[in-house]
Order: C-alpha cells, then sequence, then structure tokens
C-alpha cells in the first residue's frame, strides 16, 4: 500500500486563495468569536502570502457557529458551521486527500464521492432486487457523524498519510469545540457537520466497514452512513444483522441503533427516501410514504393561506421544491400518485386565491371576469362556507381551472415528471 509521508506541501496558498475566493460568493455566517480563541488554524495559515506555513504550531481550537438544529424522525440532528477561515483550510484539506482515498473507497459506496449520487446507488439495489436477493438488512447507525471515536479515526488515517503535520491538523477540527449560545463546548467525539472535511472522513472511517461486507461477499450499497444489505432469504439476512453489529460496535466504536436496525423484505425498506418492490420478476422503485408525507407538509407550508406571500414569491417557491423534489425521485413509478397529488394541490391553490379575493365585491368582479353571468357570480360570491370547501366546490373547479392555473405559471407534478421520467 503506497503511504504518503510529505502531504502539508501540497496544502498551498495559492490553493487556499481559490478555495477562499469560492466561499466569498456563497452566503457565510461566522461565529462570535470570544477574546482569547481563535481558529485553529488563523494564526498559522498565511492566506494571502506567498509561503506556506506550518499548520500545527501555535495552533489555537477551531471555532465553530452551532446553527438551529432540526428533528428527523425523533432524533435532533446537530449542525456545526465552521469560520470562514476553517472553511478555507479544511477545504483545501480535502481537496488534498480525495485523490489519495478514492482509489481505496469501494465501489458499492456513493455518499460525498465525485461522479457518484443517490440515483446510481438505487439503481444498483434494483439490480440486485433483479437477481433474486429479496430480504433487506437495514443498519441505522445511531447519530453517526456526533458518535465517530476520535481515537480510532486518527488511526485509519495514518495507515495512509504519514505526514504528522496533516494528521495533526485533522487531530485539532476534531477536538475543537463549538460556540453554542455564546457559551464554548469542547468536543469529544463526532465529526462536526457542516464544513468541507467531515464528508471525506465519514467515508475514510466506514470504508472499514465496507472492505468487511466486501470480504463476506455481501451485496451491500451504502450512501454515507445509510446502508442496506441485501439477502437472498430471511435467514441469512438475521445472521448478517448480528455479525455486522458486532464488527460495527466491536470494531470501529461505533453504535448501532437496535430499535431502528431490522430484516425486512425490500417492500418495507427506505433507502434514500425510495422503497421497492417486484414485478414480473424485476425490481423496481417506488416513494416511501414517509417521503411523501413529507412532501405534502412542504407544500402545506408553502401553501399556507396565511403566510403574508404574494403571488410571485409563491409561484417562485413552489416551483423550486416541485422540480428539485420531482428531479431527485425521477427514477420512481409514481404516476398515479402524482395525479391525485396534484388535485389536492390544485384544492390548496383556488383556496389561496380565493382567501386572497376577500371582500364580496372583488369575489364577484374576478367571477365575472372568469365567464360566469352577474347573478350566479353574486350568488356565489355571497356564499358562507369556508375556504377548504369552496374549494373543492364547482364554485373555484369551473372558474380557476388547471389550464388557467398553469398559464398563471404554477408548475405541477405530474406534468414536470412527464418531461423528466427515467423510463426502465
Amino acid at each position: 500500500m503506497q503511504k504518503y509521508t510529505h502531504s502539508a506541501h501540497l496544502v498551498t496558498a495559492g490553493l487556499m486563495g481559490n478555495n477562499r475566493s469560492s466561499l466569498q460568493e456563497r452566503r457565510s455566517c461566522p461565529a462570535q468569536i470570544p477574546e482569547g480563541t481563535g481558529s485553529a488554524c488563523h494564526h498559522t495559515f498565511g492566506l494571502s502570502g506567498p509561503e506556506t506555513h506550518d499548520c500545527t504550531e501555535d495552533g489555537k481550537d477551531e471555532l465553530s457557529l452551532q446553527i438551529p438544529t432540526r428533528v428527523c424522525e425523533g432524533v435532533q440532528l446537530r449542525r456545526d458551521l465552521p469560520t470562514v477561515v476553517d472553511r478555507v483550510i479544511q477545504q483545501a484539506i480535502t481537496q488534498v486527500l480525495t485523490p489519495i482515498y478514492e482509489p481505496q473507497f469501494s465501489a458499492y459506496s456513493y455518499g460525498f464521492r465525485p461522479k457518484r449520487n443517490a440515483h446510481q446507488a438505487l439503481q444498483q439495489c434494483r439490480k440486485y432486487i433483479t437477481e433474486g436477493y429479496n430480504y433487506a438488512v437495514d443498519i441505522d447507525l445511531e447519530k453517526f457523524f456526533d458518535k465517530v471515536n476520535h481515537s480510532k479515526l486518527i488511526e485509519v488515517l495514518s495507515r495512509k498519510v504519514k505526514d504528522g503535520r496533516v494528521i495533526s491538523l485533522i487531530h485539532k477540527y476534531l477536538n475543537a469545540g463549538v460556540v453554542v449560545k455564546q457559551q464554548f463546548e469542547p468536543s469529544q467525539q463526532g465529526v462536526p457537520q457542516g464544513g468541507p472535511l467531515s464528508p471525506l472522513l465519514s467515508n475514510i472511517m466506514l470504508t472499514e466497514l465496507d472492505r468487511e461486507l466486501e470480504d463476506r461477499g455481501h451485496k451491500f450499497v451504502r450512501y454515507a452512513d445509510d446502508m442496506v444489505i441485501l439477502c437472498k432469504s430471511i435467514r441469512s439476512a438475521r445472521r448478517i444483522l448480528e455479525s455486522i453489529t458486532r464488527f460495527i460496535e466491536c470494531k470501529l466504536f461505533l453504535r448501532v441503533n437496535r430499535e431502528k436496525s431490522k430484516v425486512c423484505h425490500i417492500r418495507e425498506v427506505k433507502f434514500l427516501g425510495y422503497s421497492f418492490y417486484k414485478t414480473k420478476g424485476e425490481g423496481r422503485l417506488r416513494i416511501h410514504p414517509k417521503s411523501v408525507q413529507k412532501m405534502k407538509a412542504k407544500i402545506k407550508k408553502l401553501t399556507c393561506r396565511s403566510n403574508g406571500w404574494g403571488n410571485e414569491r409563491r409561484k417562485e417557491a413552489l416551483c423550486q421544491y416541485i422540480t428539485g423534489w420531482v428531479q431527485y425521485f425521477k427514477l420512481a413509478d409514481m404516476k398515479n400518485l402524482l395525479i391525485r397529488t396534484d388535485e389536492w394541490y390544485r384544492r390548496r391553490l383556488r383556496m389561496v386565491i380565493w382567501k386572497q379575493w376577500k371582500r364580496i365585491k372583488t369575489k364577484l368582479k374576478n367571477l365575472i371576469k372568469l365567464g360566469i353571468n352577474k347573478s350566479k357570480a353574486w350568488e356565489w360570491a355571497n356564499t358562507r362556507k369556508g375556504y377548504w370547501r369552496i374549494a373543492h366546490s364547482f364554485i373555484l373547479t369551473r372558474t380557476i381551472t388547471t389550464d388557467r392555473l398553469r398559464k398563471a405559471g404554477y408548475v405541477f407534478l405530474s406534468d414536470y415528471y412527464r418531461m423528466v421520467r427515467v423510463v426502465n
């Protein structure tokens, strides 16, 4: 195995300058830095000088700002945002180490790697299912990014990179603290999320697991810490779950969430927001019900009738979300699902528009413009039914038609899906 004993010289001032320029184009949120502390590399790396400085001398703790957490399936996920200087240095280290470690990564690892994506991981799952692997081992790593053992990670890094300066600098970032409500908190374990370095470190750590699975001949697909192992029988799947759980906990010192980890049929598994099924012996993709629920909750939020948005802002937000969502889930068979969802979505749009008209005179005027005779328009304008009920009534389905909504600039899921659908 080739070892790299001199890597720090590759992290040049020019490389960091390019990274800084790219960061300046993005929105930044630097932490409030108390007196007496500084970035891990702020005092050691010259960002404007022509020479490369030693990044391990006089280094102090990195500071990062903890941004508001989000809740995913009942678990709070923490996000730490490094200072701008630390982001520049981390990106430079990542660009140097990625070509070194990329050849070592498994062919069945698809997360945070160049020219690899979630769609490729899902297509590989389809291939296995078509070959007859109908049972899945769904292993959930409990708060993986927050529970990575620093000593184990440094040990894995040191096998390939023998330059002590690079290892020392990475160790400083791992041990760096975070500012939470103006208070400094040390970090004893885990890889801080939010920085450019954490995805690479997570792949390096989990490469040990990939090698173990390959040596055993298992069929697996991994995307970052989300992994599924496919088997031909439920008995073999149960054996694999037990043995791989022992390996993860005893060799990698990570925690497996035993409540969420399970053995199930491919119809019940959730992987990257998708689930699977089989028809005529061929593996197919569909959207997992939880992904549908999240999508509808988001559209409901964007079409809230009391958020004070104007029509143009609402159209833009809906267009961005719908096109992005359909682009990601375009591999799934979801034509009928999207047709039903569009009916509900149009009803919400009609509800918002009806509320915007507010006054009876405005409703009367607009209904007449939309082709309703004056007497009928007056009757409908004076209705006392609620907004949601009116949105599904003959009053608005006849006037605010689907074609009129399309001409107004609203994008529908089924329309966009027909444009981008991947036929398999």
